[in-house]
């Protein structure tokens, strides 16, 4: 990975931990989503219109097909996640999201893209997992109990963990051929993607106009947080897939979990303070594979 890419995602790793620590105070749900892309919206306005009045014209077909999926599935990518944090524990949820996606990314873009990684490179791939698995709590996440009910939260938690693991890995790709292959710009690919977002996020907001405008006065402060801040780490992710393969950038955007946890564990909570630090260890020494290999 060129070091131009590696410096992206690092900086998009830290953005990405800081926006989610924002977003995890706020405790909202799809309402808050709706803020953010609404913020998102009005705030990136001259960046995307300035940038849409250059481009757009030369569009197909192609490219508002690419930007319509893509701003679908992260819309589901969210919905699923939102729905296995109701279901079951976040601590099971999230981690096995943040695993398997990049996992999952990489393996489609080496047997269907092409690409290619190094011993060096898989072992990285490997070291990121298991880092992220080793933040989130790692073998305690399944330790026997006797409780019928944490069983069973336990279950739902890997199933909605892996769904959401899967449409993570699904966005990375379809994005990466969108920046790679098809040249959209990153910056125009997330801001019309998020007018798609908001399509599906809006009726939320105006069933209960009144509730809306109440956790509105709550939650402002960390919506502007994430509508200004978080399209500036994906962005920066996909530039850094317009240089390096995208097989070597998903697994490196895990480094959002090591500065998580050196930032307190705040994103998953408390946990074993030793666990976790190896477990931010492995990612650190995984990007750095992913770098060399």
């Amino acid at each position: 990975m060129p070091a131009s890419a590696l410096a992206l995602v690092v900086l998009a790793g830290l953005i990405h931990a800081c926006w989610n620590i924002a977003a995890k105070k706020a405790g909202g749900d799809a309402r808050f989503s709706c803020f953010s892309s609404l913020v998102m919206m009005v705030f990136w306005a001259p960046v995307g219109l300035w940038l849409g009045w250059q481009q757009i014209p030369a569009w197909g077909a192609v490219q508002w097909w690419l930007v319509g999926v893509s701003g679908v599935l992260h819309t589901v990518y969210f919905v699923v996640l939102l729905r296995g944090y109701r279901k079951a524990d976040l601590t099971v949820v999230y981690p096995l999201a943040r695993g398997s996606g990049p996992l999952l990314s990489s393996l489609v873009a080496i047997l269907f893209l092409g690409e290619h990684i190094s011993a060096v490179g898989a072992t990285g791939v490997v070291a990121v997992v298991v880092g992220v698995f080793l933040i989130a709590g790692g073998p305690g996440l399944f330790r026997a109990t006797h409780s019928a009910e944490q069983h069973r939260r336990i279950r739902k938690g890997m199933l909605y963990g892996l769904l959401t693991g899967v449409f993570i890995a699904s966005y990375t790709v379809l994005d990466g051929y969108a920046v790679k292959v098809v040249f959209i710009s990153p910056i125009l690919l997330d801001y019309f993607g998020n007018f798609v977002r908001l399509a599906f996020v809006l009726p939320a907001v105006l069933r209960n106009p009144g509730e809306a405008r109440a956790l509105w006065r709550l939650q402002w402060k960390y919506a502007v947080v994430v509508g200004v801040v978080s399209p500036v780490s994906y962005v920066l992710v996909l530039y850094a897939m317009q240089v390096a393969p995208l097989s070597h950038v998903a697994p490196a955007r895990e480094v959002s979990m090591l500065f998580a946890a050196l930032l307190g564990g705040q994103l998953l909570g408390e946990g074993d303070r030793v666990t976790r630090f190896f477990g931010a260890a492995c990612i650190g020494v995984g990007v750095m594979a992913l770098a060399l290999g």
